[in-house]
C-alpha cells in the first residue's frame, strides 16, 4: 500500500513508561488506537514529545517496530525522530529504520554543537544521501538555536528525497515564504500547537502536534474544517483548545501533555529522569486546566475514520 506523506495530522506520539522504567506497551497500544480512531493521517515516534533524549537506540526500534505492525494493512505512515550529535550515528540509525519498515524520517539539526549554516546543510543531505526514506526537516531555531533559512532549504532542494519541514520559527510569515520561493517542492507542517489554525490558513499541509496525544479528535477537527473551508467552525474548537494548547510550549510540555492524556485513559503520567512528575500546586494548576476544558468540550460528530460529517 502507497502511503500518503507529509499531509495532515502528524501526532509526535509521547512514550509511556511502567514504574519499572521499561516503556509500557500495552498503554501505547491504547494511544495509538485513540490516534487511528480520531482519524489522524501519520504517526510521529521518538521526538521531544517522545522523551527521545531519554531512549536508547534499542528502544527507539522497539517503539518502530510495535507502531508498523500495529498500523499493518492502514494507510497510516510511521515516521522515526532523529536527533544525534554524530552524522554516523544518524546515518546508522536512518538505514536501520528503513530496514524495519517505517515510511520517513523527522531529522533534526546536529544536537549539542550549534553548526554553521554550512555544517547544517551537509548533515541533512548526508543523512538523506544515506537512505531512500523521505525526510522531513525540524526547524526549530527556538528550542534548538539552529535556524534553516530559505536559502539553506534552496541547497537541500536538490536531494530528492528531502521533502518536507516541520515548521516551528513560529513566524508564521515564514510559510508563505517558503511557498512564494519553493511552490509545493516542499510540504510544509506546523509544529507549535498555539498556532495550529493560523498554520493551516497561512496554506500548511498539516501540523505535528502535540495535544493531539491527549485529543486527537479535536486536532483533526480543527484540521479538517479548515481544509473543508468551514473556518468559522475550526475557529469555534480552536478557541475552546487554546489554553490547553498552551501545554505544548512550555519546557515542561511532556509532563503537561502526560497528564492531560492521562485524564483521558490514553497515558500514565511516568516519565523518565531528568524529568519527574509534576507534584503540588504546578500539578494541580495544570489539572485545572485540564478540568476546565472539559466543560464547554465541543460535541462532535464524527463519522466512521474520525473525519466530520
Amino acid at each position: 500500500m502507497s502511503k500518503e506523506l507529509w499531509k495532515g495530522i502528524y501526532p509526535a506520539l509521547l512514550t509511556p513508561f511502567k514504574e519499572s522504567g521499561e516503556i509500557d506497551f500495552d498503554m501505547f497500544g491504547k494511544n495509538l488506537t485513540a490516534q487511528l480512531e480520531g482519524g489522524v493521517h501519520g504517526l510521529i515516534l521518538a521526538g521531544s514529545l517522545g522523551e527521545a533524549s531519554t531512549l536508547t537506540t534499542q528502544e527507539k526500534y522497539d517503539l518502530l517496530t510495535y507502531t508498523v505492525n500495529f498500523v499493518t494493512g492502514k494507510d497510516v505512515p510511521v515516521i522515526l525522530g532523529i536527533a544525534e550529535q554524530a552524522t554516523a550515528e544518524a546515518i546508522k540509525i536512518a538505514r536501520k529504520a528503513e530496514e524495519l519498515g517505517a515510511d520517513g524520517l523527522m531529522v533534526l539539526p546536529p544536537m549539542r554543537y550549534k553548526a554553521d549554516d554550512r555544517e547544517t546543510v551537509i548533515f541533512f543531505t548526508t543523512i538523506a544521501n544515506s537512505t531512500s526514506l523521505p525526510i522531513m526537516v525540524y526547524n526549530n531555531p527556538v528550542d534548538y538555536g539552529n535556524l534553516v533559512t530559505l536559502d539553506m532549504f534552496e541547497q537541500l532542494a536538490i536531494v530528492p528525497n528531502i521533502q518536507a519541514v516541520k515548521e516551528s520559527t513560529r513566524d508564521l510569515t515564514n510559510i508563505t515564504r517558503m511557498i512564494n520561493r519553493f511552490g509545493g517542492r516542499f510540504k510544509i507542517l506546523g509544529g507549535v500547537d498555539t498556532i495550529t489554525t493560523e498554520a493551516l490558513l497561512m496554506g500548511a499541509d498539516g501540523i505535528v502536534a502535540g495535544l493531539v496525544d491527549a485529543y486527537p479528535k479535536e486536532t483533526v477537527a480543527i484540521y479538517d474544517y479548515v481544509k473543508a473551508g468551514k473556518i468559522e467552525k475550526a475557529l469555534a474548537i480552536f478557541r475552546w483548545f487554546l489554553p490547553l494548547l498552551e501545554l505544548d510550549i512550555h519546557a515542561k510540555l511532556v509532563q503537561y501533555i502526560k497528564l492531560a492524556a492521562t485524564s483521558e485513559g490514553i497515558s500514565n503520567e511516568t516519565v523518565r529522569a531528568p524529568r519527574l512528575p509534576l507534584v503540588g500546586e504546578e500539578r494541580e494548576r495544570i489539572l485545572k486546566v485540564i478540568a476546565d476544558s472539559k466543560v464547554n468540550r465541543p460535541n462532535l460528530e464524527t463519522k466512521g475514520s474520525g473525519s466530520l460529517v
